[in-house]
């Protein structure tokens, strides 16, 4: 399969990349590396990227960071802009790709973990993740031509434990292997529309 992981750089992209690896080619795109740039953000961007690449087999999201801090404190501007990133941005890789998609092809998203087990400061996290989620269910009844979409939630990834240390008390760091599992059962397996937990 031709397989175009969005956010490759990253923990989630890099861990993503190596459940993938075997039997695929791989493109890799993200800000500022990889075979192409794209800033999801920007829908002439995105369009680009895929006018570029034509068609492919698998588009995978690991793209996007949502905003942490105080409920009491935060802005509407700092929660919108977790929205625009993680969420718009993803959500702009499917919409903008649909006609890129060969047949029976998939997408695959990233939520998150805080959908359903919130922590302090995480609110905006939280609801970034459930609207992904929600985007994936309601989604994959529309899909046309065989096109499968699904979400890979993860936990906090064993590499990314020290960068958000002191967030996630009381969690199990997941390994990098079981989060490269969870994609390649979205991308290779043949459910659509579910939330894929990988904790």
């Amino acid at each position: 399969m031709r397989i175009l992981v969005v956010g490759a750089s990253g923990a989630v992209g890099q861990a993503a990349i190596a459940g993938l690896s075997k039997g695929h080619e791989i493109i890799r795109a993200s800000r500022s590396a990889g075979d192409v740039k794209v800033d999801v953000n920007d829908e002439v961007s995105v369009t680009a990227m895929y006018a570029r690449l034509g068609k492919v087999d698998a588009v995978v999201a690991c793209t996007g960071n949502s905003y942490f801090g105080p409920v009491s404190e935060m802005t509407p501007t700092q929660f919108l802009g977790g929205l625009k990133d993680k969420v718009m941005g993803q959500i702009n890789l499917v919409l903008l790709g649909m006609n890129h998609m060969n047949d029976n092809g998939s997408f695959t998203l990233t939520s998150g973990i805080l959908s359903h087990d919130p922590v302090r400061q995480g609110a905006n996290a939280s609801a970034c993740d459930g609207a992904l989620d929600s985007f994936v269910i309601g989604a994959a009844i529309e899909m046309p031509r065989g096109i499968r979409i699904n979400a890979v939630s993860p936990g906090l990834l064993e590499v990314a434990a020290q960068k958000y240390d002191g967030y996630f008390p009381g969690h199990d760091p997941v390994s990098n292997r079981r989060v490269g599992l969870a994609y390649a059962r979205s991308v290779e397996g043949a459910v659509t529309g579910q939330i894929i937990r990988a904790e």
